[in-house]
């Protein structure tokens, strides 16, 4: 088990390694504050930063931070074991969102977008709190190819999720190092390590959503044609504006602020 752990994990820190030369995701100084949701993808992310952090020839910080939204049944205690007994630097928030979401968004609707966003006020203020340069999120390829597909699919828009950008207000930088990383590799990866993982029980049972509708469609589509996912990651950062149907891509006005930098790093990849 050992050996292949070690294969799993070098593959994954290829990836972050990639991502962070492409985009220019951790600097020398940097106090990086990693989400921690309980879920594999986040556990998988503190402790490849924390492997990477071991190859690079410059020190940055990291702190995981958890927001327990209130969620009945949130095993808070598994997640504190886990990080003292790794000796991972935490700060623990709990905030009741919980029952604004479940108030507001009638039975049987997605949570998800209410959810999220009460939960990145939290975040986006807790890391000015902590002095932290960089907020780590957990999102891989597939949430970035899912959330390309729902974007067109039923918002109209191309658009994913960029690896790094600045909040609306410019405080905060987002990275995503998993970004090139599959989700496949980072399953198998959470498996041998045996994290503890900590379901999302509040919008898990609702079969309806529409990212379940678009994981299932891009496995389906790769089972028929083997590499349609590495194919739509390039297509991610090989974009054409002049054949798209934005004026404003045509006219060369400036996209919107949270995909300057994303869009900048595409460019000059």
């Amino acid at each position: 088990m050992g050996s292949q752990l070690s294969q799993v994990e070098r593959v994954l820190l290829r990836g972050i390694s990639r991502a962070n030369r492409r985009f220019e995701l951790l600097e020398a100084g940097d106090r990086v504050m990693v989400c921690i949701s309980g879920g594999k993808d986040s556990w998988a992310l503190l402790h490849l930063l924390r492997a990477y952090r071991k190859l690079v020839p410059f020190a940055f910080e990291l702190i995981a931070v958890n927001l327990d939204q209130g969620h009945p049944g949130f095993a808070v205690e598994s997640l504190r074991d886990h990080l003292e007994a790794e000796g991972f630097a935490y700060h623990l928030i709990k905030r009741d969102t919980y029952s604004v979401v479940t108030e507001q968004i009638p039975e049987g609707k997605a949570y998800c977008s209410l959810c999220s966003r009460l939960r990145r006020g939290i975040l986006y203020r807790t890391a000015i709190e902590l002095g932290a340069t960089k907020i780590a999120l957990g999102h891989h390829r597939d949430d970035l190819l899912e959330t390309l597909l729902l974007n067109q699919f039923f918002a109209g828009q191309l658009k994913s999720m960029a690896p790094k950008l600045r909040s609306d207000d410019r405080r905060n930088t987002i990275i995503r190092p998993l970004c090139l990383c599959g989700e496949h590799t980072i399953i198998e990866y959470a498996e041998l390590k045996q994290f503890p993982i900590i379901p999302c029980d509040l919008c898990g049972s609702q079969d309806n959503l529409k990212r379940v509708h678009m994981r299932k469609l891009l496995a389906d589509l790769e089972r028929q044609f083997p590499g349609l996912r590495k194919n739509l990651l390039a297509a991610l950062g090989n974009v054409k504006p002049s054949h798209l149907l934005d004026d404003r891509l045509r006219a060369g006005a400036e996209p919107e602020p949270d995909n300057l930098i994303a869009l900048d790093r595409l460019h000059r990849s």
